[in-house]
């Protein structure tokens, strides 16, 4: 099946997960957020939530900084 990750068409088995989809990505869970369809997920559903055709995602990365 097709969905869009982070603007672009990936191809991804039947049955995956939004953890599944991270690992296969090499990407920490614990270091992003993730919107599925315009919806923020708790990280807690990261291993359940499965994924459909045309599911749009995107993945967002902690940036650290601070002021001087």
């Amino acid at each position: 099946m097709t969905i869009q990750v982070n603007g672009e068409s990936r191809g991804i088995g039947d049955g995956h997960t939004v953890a599944a989809l991270l690992r296969e990505l090499d990407i920490r869970a614990d270091r992003v957020a993730v919107e599925l369809n315009l919806e923020i997920l708790d990280r807690k559903d990261f291993e359940t939530r499965g994924l459909c055709e045309g599911d749009r995602v995107e993945i967002l990365s902690f940036i650290g900084g601070g002021a001087e």
